[in-house]
Formats: structure tokens, sequence, C-alpha cells
């Protein structure tokens, strides 16, 4: 692109106003033709100059290396998020299988117990008290 497309290229805070002939007044009167306004952050040029400037830095490869905080969460999370899919994919290895048994093993037992001691509760305390006594040895 050189520098006569540059310069015959129009940007919102560029355009010109309308050059308006005699005979077109005359046509429409009273009317007032509507316009695009211009946008105040594309129209300052501090914008502009910082915009120019982070182009030129990217394009020399000059940028902090520092992402940004929300960036910086939000890649982390798609990282996470990739690895669970990944190990979703992938076949369990033989420990997990193993400690995935073994707490099933134990959940079902924590169940036995739950119910036992409820069914426990039920009872009547003199049958409860008589299971705790210790036997006493009789001398014959």
């Amino acid at each position: 692109m050189g520098l006569r497309n540059r310069r015959e290229r129009h940007h919102c805070w560029m355009v010109p106003p309308r050059q308006v002939t005699a005979s077109q007044q005359q046509e429409g009167g009273d009317l007032i033709e509507p316009r695009k306004l211009p946008n105040p952050i594309l129209a300052s040029h501090q914008h502009r100059a910082l915009h120019q400037e982070l182009l030129l830095c990217h394009r020399r490869g000059l940028l902090p290396r520092e992402k940004p905080e929300l960036q910086r969460v939000l890649e982390h999370k798609q990282r996470e998020q990739h690895k669970q899919r990944e190990l979703a994919l992938s076949p369990p290895s033989d420990l997990e299988v193993k400690l995935r048994i073994r707490r099933q093993r134990i959940q079902v037992y924590e169940l036995e117990e739950k119910k036992r001691s409820e069914s426990l509760q039920n009872l009547p305390e003199f049958v409860r008290v008589k299971g705790t006594l210790r036997r006493i040895q009789t001398f014959s």
C-alpha cells in the first residue's frame, strides 16, 4: 500500500463535511440530511497515537511479556477444561480402578453401619443394655 493510497483512504474522523450545491439547497428546502456521528474514541489524537504505538511494538515484538490477569485466568481455565476432556477420553489406570472399587466397598459398609445403628435405636433400651453387659461366669 503506497503513500498515495494511504492519503486517499477516508476514516470517520477524517471525512470532510459534504458540499451542498445551490440547486440541492433549493430542492431539499428546510430538510437536514442526517450524517454519521464521528466516534469520539477514534477521533481522539491520543487514542490514535497509542494505537499506532501498540501496532508498531507488536510488529517489532516489543510488547510486554506479561499478559493481563483476566486473560491469564481465562487461558488457565481453558487449559484445565482441556485436561479434563483428555482425562475423560483416556481409559482409567489400574490404580484408579482399584481405588474406585475400594471407595464403593467403603460406601456400602458405611450404609450398612448406618442401617444397623438405626435399627438398634428402634430397639427397647433394656435389650440394648443387655447386649452390652458382659457375661458373668458362674462357678459350679
